[in-house]
């Protein structure tokens, strides 16, 4: 590209990505085949998002425009932004420290991590689980916002094994790399993630949590039955039925009867993609296996409202991370 000549606007290039996409070859899996929500229409917000509109545009700016109304036959993800931030204040004082560093997993791959050091540390750990996007700097912030509050922190990406470079910004194609992650080497960099908070570098935690989000929030989930020993774990608008595409792995809703400790749940209201039988489902799952199941569903609030520039939101982002720090604080040990 010459230097004069001009890039296109980030949801240019979404609308060119999704309206020209091709069906994968044999045996491929596409982004749109991650998940599997309803069928439903999508437009592009002023924040780059995609918004479910359950078949219809809100109003004139549409027009029948198809470069604004995409029909998909599932959900394209993307959490954050370049401009996301998390909705919460700094603490000053609260940190120890952060740093970016190299964990390093069970088969020896070295994979990008941020540390975040608690001053005052209450005995908690959390293994923070991005969304598509990978190590984004959301959740490097967030990693340093619960250091704040006396939560050593680990977040950690998906990518090392597959992506080209380190880069994680807009330009990253993250969507051509998530099909390509296998569920054991992410549990495998997860394992090496709680060891590091378990070790003396990582602050010697006594109990252990995940948190995370959208993609990452089924992972979170499924951390109730993986053997490491949490003390609880927390998904936000994460996908209880599951990711397609990985079939052989139990989907969250049905490995609650392996959940060995308690669930945190926060969902948006107008969550199309996670519609609110699917909610009540994992739910009633989580009762019927006597699974401490805390549970909060913020009316009208999307997909990924848990953000700073979400101000419409602002209760409900400051009332999530209230209950966050709560569900923390009640089952760490003393």
């Amino acid at each position: 590209m010459s230097a004069c000549a001009k890039r296109p606007n980030r949801s240019a290039r979404i609308i060119h990505h999704l309206t020209n996409h091709k069906t994968a070859p044999s045996g491929a899996v596409s982004h749109l085949d991650l998940f599997e929500p309803p069928v439903s229409y999508y437009i592009l917000t002023r924040r780059w998002r995609l918004r479910t509109l359950a078949g219809t545009c809100p109003g004139p700016p549409c027009d029948g425009d198809r470069s604004r109304s995409l029909h998909c036959h599932r959900e394209a993800l993307m959490c954050v932004d370049d401009d996301s931030y998390p909705p919460i204040r700094p603490i000053a004082g609260g940190s120890a420290g952060s740093r970016d560093f190299r964990l390093v997993s069970a088969d020896g791959t070295r994979f990008m991590a941020h540390a975040a050091r608690a001053s005052a540390p209450t005995g908690a750990g959390m293994v923070v689980i991005p969304d598509v996007r990978g190590l984004h700097p959301y959740y490097k912030e967030l990693a340093d916002r619960f250091a704040e509050v006396g939560v050593d922190a680990v977040a950690f990406d998906f990518f090392a094994r597959t992506a080209p470079s380190d880069d994680r910004s807009e330009s990253f194609d993250f969507m051509s790399q998530v099909p390509l992650t296998k569920p054991e080497t992410l549990q495998a960099d997860i394992a090496a993630a709680a060891a590091h908070l378990r070790g003396s570098e990582g602050g010697g935690v006594r109990s252990l949590f995940s948190v995370g989000f959208c993609f990452g929030g089924a992972i979170s989930y499924l951390q109730a039955a993986s053997g490491l020993g949490y003390a609880g774990v927390i998904g936000f608008y994460g996908w209880p039925n599951g990711l397609k595409r990985w079939p052989d792995r139990p989907k969250p809703v049905d490995a609650v009867s392996r959940y060995t400790c308690p669930v945190q749940s926060l969902f948006g209201g107008a969550d199309e993609g996670i519609p609110q039988i699917d909610v009540d489902a994992f739910d009633a799952a989580c009762r019927k296996a006597g699974v401490k199941h805390d549970l909060k569903v913020y009316p009208g609030a999307p997909h990924s409202f848990f953000d700073r520039k979400y101000a419409e939101f602002a209760e409900a982002s400051a009332d999530a991370w209230g209950r966050v720090q709560e569900f923390v604080r009640q089952y760490t040990k003393g």
